[in-house]
């Protein structure tokens, strides 16, 4: 019998034949993919919510050693699936390391961040649902030529600049950033 957990099965509705097959290949040359450095890391862009219907984003991220963003939140789900590394994950000041093969769901407005703290660099995919994560790195970030390219030299008032930035343009990608 349904119920509001488990509603009456509805028939599928028709193929949305305006929608294409959407493929990225971050470790070519393509130049339709945008590879963004963001806090030291080198954030790829798979898929935005313009390919999803607004369902998801899905970023590939290279987080060097020492890499990763300040504490922050935002009001959207977001999962981590470790390729390759490590990474120590804070979740409401509680501390993790996720290792190759691991992923792990950060809930929508949960404080939260994440660091390289090896001496090797972590490849993981990040998953945003729903989507507009994408479009606030985009916002933010300096464009590089590739998945691991490291990021622009930046003096602290440069560094300053885009933290400043990244704090003015939060609210409307519905983020936040938090003291560390």
């Amino acid at each position: 019998m349904p119920d509001s957990t488990h509603p009456e099965p509805q028939p599928l509705p028709s193929d949305d034949l305006s929608r294409a097959l959407t493929v990225a290949r971050p470790d070519s040359d393509d130049d339709t993919l945008a590879h963004i450095s963001i806090a030291g890391d080198t954030y790829t862009i798979l898929l935005g919510g313009a390919d999803t219907a607004g369902h998801f984003a899905l970023i590939d991220m290279h987080v060097p050693p020492g890499g990763g963003p300040p504490p922050h939140r935002h009001d959207f789900e977001e999962t981590f699936t470790i390729l390759e590394g490590e990474l120590e994950v804070t979740f409401r000041g509680a501390k993790a390391v996720i290792h190759a093969g691991e992923t792990v769901n950060v809930p929508a407005n949960a404080p939260h961040s994440f660091h390289n703290a090896s001496d090797a660099a972590v490849r993981m995919l990040c998953t945003c649902s729903p989507p507009g994560q994408e479009e606030f790195f985009l916002a933010i970030g300096d464009r590089v030529t590739s998945r691991t390219a490291p990021p622009p030299p930046l003096d602290d008032a440069a560094i300053a600049a885009r933290r400043a930035k990244a704090e003015e343009l939060a609210p409307k990608y519905h983020a936040e950033l938090l003291k560390p």
